[in-house]
């Protein structure tokens, strides 16, 4: 006898009612979902990956969605085979949490930031009477463990802002599985975590559904996660499955376009292409694909032969950067925390740094050191032969337009209320870049269309465009100084990887076209490989290792660099 799938989504549609008209953000999509299995949903923003598993929780917002077509079948334990989408929202109250439990993208949005963690997860037990008020708080301390929270009884009494991300999404994790759910959907629960936390997660994931016997619906853009997670991949493209079926069959021999496109947008740690494909590569008419040229490694010998015979330009000696973590009734410092901790190195004219390591390791206070937007506490950052750490402000003032800084939520860096094409030239004003506002304009235009933009944007606004649109945005106007020497700091961690490989391949194109030298700063090994030279791995403050990029992914000489080499997730194909 064939056992029924516990969910069966049929021909579901989804619209929602906007000021520019009527959006069809899923359309006729179906997929079937075995008891115990897991399917990976993946698609780039605005798929409709999200809004496909809303509409199944019954999330969907009731002023400006509709389900216009489908049923979403559900073998309830008691009502047996349910239509969710019949169902009041009474009805589904008593469903969600219950059966269905769902991990959101970002859990310091999600939980509550006014009440501690413990209580939070308690509500659960409570709400859905699977413990009284005596034992609730026994079943959450069992669950922190289950998930693998240090310290669970800190935690528990812990507020969300008091966590790591990836200890907050821990918690959220405890708080979907508090009632045994049949189904759990989580919806991008590793995009903005480290390798290595994202690697924890995909592992207790996996335990968790293994020991419960959970169905799994896994939301990701990032195919490498859906390859080590899920036996059943679903593709989704401009609100519709284009492709559904065994995730090895589906990564070994893909049939659409699209799908071979964000398996070839990733970049690899086998090969360093010239230039990342782009969907928009496969999708052409008629279009196989384009040809992937690689750098050859004669080629990189060369070229490094070249920057490294060179001067440096930048060097760092003995930096350190410290913050006060505890002060007396008197407010003297009492205990310090060392961010950077005696650091040195050089950075030569035409090369791309790569700097990479966990959350909380130092890199961004590192970039921000070398700025002097955080101020160090000790060593020297010498540029061309001026020590930057002795500046005075208006000195510093002066020497600002040669540095410049990419920052890794153009969304926060900006305005909310200024237009792009004034956020652009402020600083052209500020720095008396060019005689008037007329012919600051003129270049802005030009920068715009210089990073794939075009010249209506110069009016609009930063919440008018895309993430990959804003990140577009933050570097033209780092470009609008007309700089020498970029820190590109997290520029890409945020994005699709179609959209990453975009942003990657203008960074490599004005890189050359203008004669930049970078500081890369991420935490994903993978990214930094393509785009570094060399790189340096930090942890707790220091620096592990420095090495030339291919040799250090090849032959890391330390235990901490092996781990986060390890750590990431690699498509099947």
């Amino acid at each position: 006898m064939v056992q029924k799938p516990l969910l069966s989504v049929e021909n579901l549609s989804v619209e929602f009612t906007t000021d520019e008209g009527l959006v069809k953000a899923v359309q006729n999509v179906s997929f079937d979902l075995a008891r115990g299995q897991t399917l990976g949903i993946v698609g780039e923003s605005g798929s409709g990956k999200s809004v496909t598993a809303l509409a199944i929780m019954g999330l969907l917002s009731k002023s400006n969605a509709r389900v216009t077509s489908g049923h979403v079948w559900f073998e309830h334990p008691e009502l047996g085979r349910t239509d969710l989408l019949k169902l009041s929202e009474e009805q589904m109250q008593k469903i969600r949490g219950r059966h269905m439990g769902m991990i959101f993208q970002e859990p310091m949005t999600s939980l509550n930031p006014v009440k501690r963690c413990g209580d939070q997860v308690e509500e659960v037990l409570l709400w859905h009477r699977q413990a009284s008020p005596s034992e609730a708080r026994r079943r959450v301390l069992k669950l922190f463990e289950e998930v693998k929270l240090p310290q669970p009884l800190r935690i528990l009494k812990a507020y969300p802002h008091q966590l790591s991300g990836g200890q907050r999404q821990r918690v959220m994790i405890a708080m979907a599985m508090a009632c045994n759910p049949l189904l759990l959907i989580a919806d991008e629960p590793t995009t903005a975590l480290d390798v290595t936390v994202q690697n924890s997660i995909l592992d207790l994931m996996q335990h968790l559904q293994q020991s419960h016997g959970m169905s799994v619906i896994f939301i990701t853009h990032d195919l490498g996660v859906v390859a080590r997670i899920a036996s059943q991949a679903a593709v989704m493209l401009k609100g519709s499955l284009v492709e559904y079926g065994e995730t090895t069959k589906i990564f070994q021999q893909a049939t659409h376009p699209y799908t071979k496109a964000l398996i070839a947008c990733r970049p690899g740690t086998s090969s360093r292409p010239l230039r990342l494909p782009v969907v928009s590569d496969f999708l052409q008419e008629g279009s196989s694909g384009p040809q992937i040229i690689s750098e050859e490694f004669t080629e990189r010998q060369k070229r490094h032969q070249r920057i490294y015979a060179q001067k440096p330009i930048l060097e760092i000696h003995s930096l350190k950067t410290s913050f006060v973590t505890k002060r007396s009734f008197l407010g003297r410092p009492l205990q310090h925390h060392d961010a950077v901790d005696n650091i040195s190195f050089s950075v030569y004219q035409g090369e791309t740094l790569g700097l990479v390591g966990e959350s909380g390791c130092g890199k961004t206070t590192l970039g921000r050191s070398i700025m002097r937007l955080i101020e160090p506490s000790g060593g020297q950052v010498i540029y061309k032969g001026t020590d930057l750490s002795t500046l005075s402000v208006s000195a510093l003032k002066k020497f600002r337009p040669r540095l410049q800084i990419i920052f890794q939520d153009p969304y926060s860096s900006l305005t909310p209320g200024m237009a792009i094409g004034k956020a652009i030239m402020e600083p052209m004003r500020v720095h008396d870049i060019l005689e008037n506002d007329q012919q600051r304009k003129k270049k802005v235009l030009g920068l715009l269309e210089r990073v794939g933009l075009k010249e209506n944007h110069f009016n609009r606004y930063p919440h008018e465009f895309s993430g990959g649109q804003r990140q577009r945005i933050a570097i033209a106007r780092a470009l609008a100084l007309a700089p020498e020497f970029i820190i590109c700091d997290e520029s890409v961690s945020a994005l699709d990887v179609s959209v990453q490989a975009q942003v990657l391949n203008l960074l490599n194109e004005l890189k050359e076209d203008f004669g930049l030298t970078y500081i890369f700063i991420s935490h994903d090994l993978s990214v930094v490989k393509y785009m570094a030279d060399r790189i340096i791995v930090m942890k707790n403050g220091q620096m592990v290792e420095m090495a030339e990029a291919d040799a250090l992914y090849q032959n890391p000489s330390q235990e901490y660099t092996r781990t986060l080499i390890s750590s990431i997730p690699e498509a099947l194909a």
